[in-house]
């Protein structure tokens, strides 16, 4: 009978660690310590690593030196060893601690993805075929995951974009039918803003999915939103933790669910900051065709577009298109819009850098009243221009200068009462 319980208790973990948390061979002992935690508990633990700080950006840039116009699959192939050296680093130490562990590759898994090299989308996990090869090495075998990569149909590696090591971990969790994922990083959960900015920021003890999902693709940093799309797809239970805490309580982190149940739910939950915005208006745009036109040309070029207006102007059956991308995409769209201006058929381009996109998150906003009346006053009363606004069901974010950054989270994060 007590058998028989201990069976009961027994949990699936999947761990995955950030490059902070593997940043060198110290950093990657204290790794091996929290899995082995797990380990001595009887559990079964499945580790996702992602390179150690700084490495892949050390990869990117010699394929760039290599060749400025580098093929995608090659990008790939290099880029993808910065998981492999931390997934085997983490084996070998933890073989030095009399644990049975396992290093596997993405081609090893086997996690196939598409062929969209750079930012390839994940398609299956054969799960049998990943549980039977580690129960192969032993029993009770700690599966060490290189994060961040998979194979395509043609043998190739992939790479799954910036921050992919998450998703790694999540599609792992939901294939294997994990109890729980925990996600290990340089902070102690998702807060309330960012406390670099705002030093009466709150840790938050509990966020459903539709909102952590608005805040990562807003701004918040502590989670990719594959990850977070992914998760709420398969019900997979998420927890943000701190790899610099010494002891991980039931109350440590922030746990990510389905759905937060308050007696008196706040409006708003937290608020984000995206910069680096840039936006570009289009002046003479054609009113019924001009934005399926611009739009489309965009996508095939894999540009994503954020923030959308469309305006008439004073010419009939002419308006103007106003829409937001990442700076880092503006010289590559203008270039890309007068390289075909005469078949889109517009008047004139018009770009500005500087902004920044601040939004306020918030399943309340759903049955509150006068909250975007919060936000555009508060913007009024520190006379802060506005320059966009978008809006979903649960998040109001604002187009507004650089400049104002610091002034506006602080205001705001006291306006909705997030201070207390």
């Amino acid at each position: 009978m007590n058998a028989s319980n201990d069976r009961k208790h027994i949990l699936l973990i999947v761990q995955k660690f950030g490059g902070t948390s593997v940043a060198d061979l110290e950093k990657i002992q204290h790794v091996a310590r929290k899995v082995k935690h797990e380990w001595d508990n009887n559990h079964q633990v499945i580790v996702v690593v992602s390179a150690m700080a700084g490495v892949t950006n050390q990869l990117i840039e010699q394929a760039s030196k290599a060749n400025p116009l580098y093929d995608n699959q090659e990008y790939d192939a290099i880029v993808a060893t910065g998981e492999q050296v931390t997934a085997g680093l983490l084996a070998l130490i933890l073989q030095k601690m009399n644990m049975p562990a396992r290093s596997f590759m993405g081609w090893q898994i086997p996690m196939l993805t598409d062929d969209n090299h750079k930012h390839a989308k994940i398609l299956d996990i054969d799960k049998a075929k990943f549980m039977a090869s580690i129960k192969a090495h032993d029993a009770r075998a700690i599966a060490i995951c290189a994060g961040f990569q998979g194979v395509t149909n043609n043998g190739r590696i992939s790479t799954l974009g910036r921050g992919g090591s998450d998703t790694s971990a999540v599609a792992l969790a939901a294939a294997i039918g994990a109890d729980r994922c925990d996600i290990y990083t340089d902070v102690d959960g998702v807060y309330t803003t960012d406390p670099n900015i705002v030093s009466k920021a709150r840790k938050i003890d509990k966020i459903s999915y539709d909102e952590m999902l608005e805040m990562a693709s807003l701004g918040a940093k502590v989670l990719q939103t594959r990850s977070v799309e992914l998760a709420r797809y398969y019900n997979v239970k998420l927890r943000v933790l701190s790899s610099f805490e010494q002891e991980v309580t039931e109350n440590s982190g922030t746990q990510i669910i389905q759905e937060v149940l308050q007696m008196e739910e706040r409006s708003v939950t937290g608020i984000t900051c995206s910069q680096d915005e840039t936006k570009i208006t289009i002046l003479g745009v054609d009113n019924i065709v001009g934005a399926a036109r611009i739009f489309t040309l965009l996508s095939d070029k894999k540009i994503i577009v954020d923030m959308i207006v469309q305006v008439e102007s004073r010419q009939q059956g002419l308006g103007n298109l106003t829409f937001t991308i990442k700076s880092d995409d503006s010289e590559k769209v203008q270039a890309l819009l007068k390289q075909h201006q005469e078949a889109l058929e517009f008047e004139q381009i018009v770009s500005q850098d500087g902004l920044i996109k601040v939004s306020i998150v918030g399943s309340g906003m759903r049955t509150h009243t006068g909250v975007a009346a919060i936000l555009f006053n508060t913007l009024k009363e520190k006379n802060v221009p506005i320059h966009a606004v978008s809006t979903s069901e649960i998040k109001v974010s604002v187009l507004i200068d650089a400049e104002y950054m610091e002034l506006v989270m602080r205001n705001l994060h006291h306006a909705y009462g997030l201070d207390e």
